[in-house]
C-alpha cells in the first residue's frame, strides 16, 4: 500500500477557516523547539504568515520574535515569507 504524506503547511493551504490558527502553532512550534530544533527564522516567516492572513496572536508574536533576530536574520525570514506567500 503507498503512503502518502502531507505536510502542515500543505494542509494548511487547502483551505478552511482556520488556516490562519495553523501557521500561528507552526510558528510556536519552530520558536519554542517543540517537536523540532528551534529556528527563530522559520517561527517568524510563519507567524508572519499568519498575521498577513488575519491571526491578531501572531502579529504580536510575530514582533517578539523580530526583536530577538538580526537585521540579516529577519530580512531571511521575511524573505522566505514571501517567497512562500508567493508560490502558495
Amino acid at each position: 500500500m503507498a503512503r502518502f504524506e502531507m505536510t502542515t503547511s500543505e494542509m494548511a493551504t487547502m483551505g478552511g477557516e482556520n488556516n490562519a490558527d495553523v501557521f500561528c502553532e507552526m510558528g510556536l512550534m519552530y520558536a519554542t523547539g517543540r517537536g523540532c530544533d528551534i529556528d527563530l527564522i522559520a517561527a517568524h516567516k510563519w507567524l508572519n504568515i499568519a498575521a498577513i492572513k488575519g491571526c491578531d496572536r501572531a502579529a504580536e508574536l510575530r514582533a517578539d520574535v523580530a526583536a530577538t533576530l538580526t537585521k540579516m536574520q529577519l530580512a531571511a525570514a521575511l524573505r522566505s515569507a514571501r517567497e512562500w506567500m508567493t508560490m502558495h
